[in-house]
């Protein structure tokens, strides 16, 4: 009798620790998946625009109410991948259902402005001086036709419609999207703010919702010719930047 309740204790303590080891077994399944997912790094090609529940007014701040909290990605390297110091570019964005919001900061060493600035009118060839752009596709079947952006430290503007489909491509500066900029200089810290409202009926026949993505990329020119320094977010593997196979992603946040 003794035998029998010694092996029938044994045998449910082996059974606890079956079903404790099942236990830590099962949560051991549900948790590490879940540490992985939250360690994963960002997709490197990706920027999330975050919405805003009504448009804003442009201030090139980055402390502004609008942009308070929001995580952009960062431009540091040139078009064919390597690093350019002192120029570690950041950029966010915001959307609205009228609006794309584009906000750059540009830590700069030396400023190239063109002498003759103009905020009124747009300024053809102003990528011959310093300026933040954005390229901007959403016509996946062709996605050699884009969108153009640009703004400089001084507020100047330009925005092109680009064909590369052509030989030679069409790069129409003439056409007008109605897009506004906002820009300064912080000359004691040298950084130089750019920020863009682009409609959104301009870029994308599609209605904004959660969830849209688009094609896009983010460049710089900065400084004098015998320096100048050329940054790209997403390497183009080229000394262009008109290579809309190496744009990346801009997803729509709701």
């Amino acid at each position: 009798m003794r035998a029998n309740g010694i092996q029938k204790l044994a045998n449910n303590r082996i059974k606890h620790m079956t079903n404790t080891t099942s236990l830590l077994l099962l949560l051991l399944v549900m948790i590490v998946p879940q540490a992985f997912a939250q360690n994963k790094p960002d997709d490197t090609s990706l920027i999330r625009s975050n919405h805003a529940q009504s448009d804003f007014a442009l201030t090139a701040d980055p402390d502004a109410q609008p942009w308070k909290g929001i995580r952009g990605v960062i431009a540091e390297r040139g078009p064919t991948g390597d690093l350019t110091p002192g120029h570690r570019t950041e950029i966010r964005s915001r959307w609205t259902q009228n609006n794309l919001y584009v906000l750059f900061v540009c830590p700069y060493q030396e400023l190239f402005l063109k002498p003759d600035t103009t905020t009124t009118n747009e300024t053809n060839k102003l990528w011959d001086w310093d300026v933040a752009e954005v390229f901007i596709g959403t016509d996946y079947q062709n996605i050699k036709h884009y969108t153009e952006f640009q703004v400089s430290p001084r507020g100047e503007w330009v925005d092109l419609d680009i064909d590369r489909n052509p030989d030679p491509p069409v790069h129409d500066w003439q056409w007008n999207s109605g897009f506004e900029v906002k820009a300064r200089i912080d000359v004691k810290n040298k950084i130089w703010y750019g920020e863009m409202r682009i409609p959104m009926a301009k870029i994308d026949k599609r209605a904004p919702k959660g969830g849209l993505e688009m094609r896009i990329n983010f460049y710089r020119l900065q400084g004098p010719p015998l320096d100048r320094k050329r940054i790209a977010w997403q390497a183009t593997k080229s000394n262009s930047y008109h290579v809309p196979e190496a744009f990346g992603r801009l997803r729509l946040e709701k």
